[in-house]
């Protein structure tokens, strides 16, 4: 959605050098965008609640502390206001020079985590500091998105050769989705090169060009779930969960019963069931259905319509755009927070498989989070400069 916003600037295939576009001087810049501040805010402070409520059961037994989860979302929550309000303060185009060394960065780090990061869970994704933890595919995925933008502002007119325009952009996160593979994290690699394919096809790329890199990728996906029995597992899940309904079909399952047993109006908040070791992760990737049964269709339709307007308030800061880099950063920022939240809000309720993306603003974990407030901030800096 939000990539028809470049659309409605140049003609596809001709996107302007920067220069040709007119610019607000600093001193004209508007106030950042303050409905996308208290969207994001709103959903902030339901993801709070929502972590306490789902994971004071967990945190008890575990760490014999229920504020656990809940004191470590607060400060996470704290860091990533902090630097939404410092970076929307950033003039936009200061991020552009950060484009190659971030994914060079990004790279590093991946390499890092896969020969250092500890194993949880049969994966490699974090890289663990005295104070904090993080990982490193959250930087990846914004490191691409910048990456691209950049790269597309640098070729106007070129978009539509393959060659001199998608080329180099499709290498860089081809390049990371392989390295966020080895964790393995198949959600995550995925979401970035798609993120990544968008970005350019709303810059000029051919709906040829696309419909080529999809006929291959499709094969190239399919064989990735084939040969790993988890991701085969996860798939069959999806079509019928009920033909293992105590194995690999069992958090697709206590995730419908959260929603289904939440009816309009919830069982009231802090009286979920599921969270009582039913519904594995029910703090982290699954906390949408926790919500869905301690809030009911209201709590759940809440937090949909008001990602609805952070989708409605980012495409119109690309809209209102009018420098190339901006347009096609604006979009892929928008892209990547709203298909997070809808790929995993499509899982817990059944209708894509289960991938393991978190829910933006609302998930327990630092990493999420903050990237996510991190993609706000930048996007509040862009907002300064829209002119719609």
């Amino acid at each position: 959605m939000a990539g028809a916003a470049v659309r409605a600037g140049p003609a596809r295939g001709a996107v302007p050098a920067a220069t040709a576009w007119p610019q607000r001087s600093a001193a004209g810049a508007a106030p950042p965008d303050v409905v996308l501040v208290l969207a994001v805010m709103t959903l902030v402070g339901i993801g709070l609640v929502m972590v306490l409520s789902a994971s004071y059961t967990r945190a008890l037994s575990q760490f014999g502390d229920p504020y656990h989860f809940f004191e470590r979302q607060v400060l996470y929550a704290a860091a990533g206001w902090i630097l939404v309000a410092l970076l929307s303060r950033i003039e936009p185009d200061r991020f552009k020079p950060l484009a190659v060394p971030l994914m060079a960065i990004s790279y590093v780090l991946l390499v890092v985590v896969l020969l250092t990061g500890p194993e949880i869970g049969g994966s490699r994704r974090w890289i663990t500091l005295p104070l904090f933890s993080f990982q490193p595919s959250e930087l990846a995925k914004l490191a691409a998105i910048n990456f691209t933008a950049y790269w597309v502002a640098q070729r106007p007119g070129e978009m539509g050769s393959l060659v001199r325009g998608s080329l180099v952009p499709l290498l860089a996160a081809g390049l990371a989705f392989g390295l966020i593979m080895l964790e393995p994290d198949f959600g995550t690699a995925a979401m970035l090169l798609g993120v990544v394919v968008v970005q350019l096809f709303a810059a000029g790329m051919r709906v040829a060009h696309l419909a080529g890199l999809m006929a291959l990728a499709v094969p190239g996906l399919a064989a990735l779930i084939w040969l790993e029995p988890y991701r085969l597992a996860r798939l069959l899940a999806f079509v019928d969960p009920w033909a293992d309904p105590a194995g690999r079909g069992w958090s697709v399952i206590q995730a419908l019963l959260a929603l289904g047993s939440g009816g309009p109006f919830g069982l009231g908040l802090g009286q979920s069931r599921q969270k009582f070791a039913y519904l594995p992760e029910h703090h982290t990737d699954f906390i949408f259905a926790i919500l869905g049964e301690e809030l009911g269709w209201v709590g759940a339709m809440t937090v949909v319509v008001l990602f609805c307007v952070v989708a409605w308030r980012g495409y119109r800061i690309a809209l209102g755009l009018r420098d190339p880099y901006q347009q096609v950063l604006a979009t892929g920022l928008v892209v990547l927070l709203v298909g997070q939240a809808l790929i995993n809000m499509g899982v817990v309720s059944g209708i894509l498989p289960v991938t393991g993306i978190p829910l933006p603003f609302l998930s327990y974990g630092g990493s999420s989070l903050i990237g996510s407030l991190t993609v706000v901030g930048v996007l509040l800096a862009l907002s300064r400069k829209s002119v719609v």
